[in-house]
């Protein structure tokens, strides 16, 4: 059956400012909850509300809640200042995210505020004739967008009296967890498959957490740690993907804010999106609705699209086939952090995929490491895997005119290349004496 009203529900958690009818901002215990703005969490799916909580399922549909606003009011311009007078991490946003305003005092890991490359050389090699961005994230402190994600669960986790933080991980979240959980003094037990790229095992258990391999995929460790939210085992626990979901995905909308003020206050005219559960694109798109209700950048038509590996597609499917449904698969592919065969927000991607005029696509493992190679090779940037599919992605579409060459266009890269080194095997261009003539024999000279 289709979800109806995907966008319109997304919208209006995002822009109603009314409180919950029948209870006060309680967490457990019956403390007030400082969240800054948020007010209340609203399903995506029927508008029904609650207070906030650690909660992810609305009792009334099943359908994912998100968390609701009351969003600052008034001159735009005002607005704009306070915001550039903020620290340089993602807390210069604090009035818009589910955060106390005294955020930025706290100790935690501080993300946000990464590059925004103007991409010429790799613009010249794709044939784009506009301009090209990369939104490098992999200066983050542990080099993914993740930290963006963990840091708002984290306030959350603090609000809600949790002193234990668990997710499960394709590899990226596991190390942000961890790190995120010693910086703030919390204990972290963190679930991965038992297949993950070494480089990402080694930073996650590196901070000193528990760290459980699952046997399986992705898939196999997200329903295990559902299981244990539900058993007295978990109680008490912080599961920033799973009971934090609502808040954790609010950290994705920085990205949207980054993007627009390091582009004069302005909306690129495409974004290129990587795709796992997909909620980073979902946020992304309610970042930019956002700063254009709050009018901190002019309103004007976007189009965002979808990357994702061939070997886990599942999107991608559905979107050529013209469905409102997503098909679970088995994943298969070099890029990990992106082996999610059955997303979460999956049907919603479809949806602003169309709605905006943009398009979901996939590339091979091939494809993608030649992207990886291309982006490292222009730029200077070294992405993972990730970043080699939203690269590869961005040359198929327009080599099939489905992305306009000529407008404004931002791609994501969201963690380091470092992280996944077995997908490139490159070595020495030569191994040679140490001595000039067998310099000059290797033909590297001038």
């Amino acid at each position: 059956m289709r979800r109806k009203g995907l966008a319109s529900m997304a919208v209006q958690a995002t822009e109603s400012s009314a409180t919950p009818a029948d209870s006060d901002d309680l967490r457990p215990g019956g403390t007030p909850v400082d969240l800054g703005p948020a007010v209340a969490l609203s399903c995506r799916e029927c508008g029904q509300r609650v207070p906030l909580g650690p909660s992810f399922a609305c009792q009334e549909c099943f359908g994912p809640l998100e968390v609701a606003y009351e969003l600052p009011a008034g001159d735009p311009e005002e607005l704009r200042k306070r915001i550039e007078a903020g620290p340089a991490t993602i807390w210069r946003y604090a009035p818009l995210l589910p955060v106390p305003a005294d955020v930025a005092d706290k100790p935690n890991l501080n993300p946000g505020c990464t590059k925004l490359v103007k991409a010429d050389r790799l613009a010249a090699e794709l044939g784009v004739t506009g301009a090209l961005y990369v939104k490098d994230d992999s200066g983050n402190p542990t080099h993914s967008f993740k930290d963006r994600v963990v840091a708002i669960a984290v306030e959350a986790a603090r609000a809600f009296g949790f002193t234990t933080l668990s997710c499960s991980s394709t590899g990226n979240l596991a190390g942000a967890v961890g790190a995120a959980a010693r910086r703030v003094g919390f204990r972290s037990c963190v679930f991965i498959p038992h297949d993950l790229e070494p480089g990402k095992v080694v930073m996650a258990a590196v901070y000193g957490g528990d760290l459980v391999a699952i046997e399986g995929n992705y898939d196999d460790v997200n329903r295990f740690c559902s299981e244990l939210i539900g058993d007295p085992l978990g109680e008490g626990w912080g599961f920033v993907n799973v009971n934090l979901r609502p808040y954790y995905g609010e950290g994705s909308k920085t990205l949207a804010y980054e993007i627009c003020e390091q582009l004069g206050w302005q909306l690129p005219d495409q974004l290129v999106i990587p795709i796992a559960s997909g909620s980073q694109l979902t946020k992304i798109d309610k970042g930019l609705k956002e700063l254009i209700a709050l009018g901190l950048v002019e309103d004007k038509p976007y189009k965002i699209f979808g990357a994702q590996a061939e070997g886990c597609s599942p999107v991608s499917a559905a979107f050529k086939a013209g469905h409102d449904v997503v098909r679970p698969q088995k994943p298969n592919t070099i890029a990990k952090s992106l082996a999610i065969g059955n997303p979460a927000d999956g049907p919603y991607v479809l949806d602003i995929a169309r709605r905006t005029g943009g398009a979901v696509e996939d590339v091979t493992d091939p494809q993608i490491v030649d992207a990886i190679k291309l982006l490292a090779r222009t730029e200077g940037i070294f992405a993972e895997t990730a970043g080699g599919v939203t690269v590869g992605v961005t040359r198929k579409l327009i080599e099939n005119g489905v992305l306009d060459p000529s407008l404004t266009t931002v791609v994501l890269n969201t963690g380091d290349g470092l992280k996944t080194l077995d997908a490139v095997a490159d070595g020495p261009t030569a191994t040679i004496r140490p001595d000039l003539d067998a310099f000059r024999a290797a033909g590297l000279a001038g």
